[in-house]
């Protein structure tokens, strides 16, 4: 069976307050639980705010580092959720549960590389 990630954005700035939030994460927990009986769920995790990050990049035989996202912008990974599907519709389908549960913002779903894809060294 694939797997797939089901990324969650959310706006920066403050979140929601709870009688907005707490309603969502209600909805959550549940999608979870039917993910998990259904055994399409593999791991799901929330994120920081996009300011905690720190992204590193290789110059020169040295690595710099900068505080801050990777990207700017309005939006960012807020979290994500690992599943297991026989094929993309039903990866959609789970994705679109996800959506509605949530309600805010958009989630992304992709496929994950295959492992043996992933080690493969490029050829050429």
């Amino acid at each position: 069976m694939q797997q797939y990630l089901l990324s969650i954005y959310q706006g920066d700035g403050e979140p929601p307050g709870p009688e907005i939030l707490d309603p969502i994460m209600a909805n959550l927990a549940a999608l979870n639980q039917e993910m998990k009986a259904a055994g399409a769920w593999v791991f799901s995790a929330g994120l920081h705010p996009a300011s905690t990050a720190t992204v590193l990049r290789p110059r020169d035989g040295e690595v710099l580092m900068t505080d801050g996202p990777y990207t700017e912008g309005k939006e960012h990974l807020g979290g994500f959720t690992v599943i297991r599907a026989p094929d993309l519709d039903a990866a959609l389908e789970w994705g679109g549960k996800l959506a509605r549960a949530i309600g805010l913002l958009p989630i992304e779903v992709r496929p994950l590389a295959d492992e043996a894809e992933s080690c493969d060294p490029p050829r050429g």
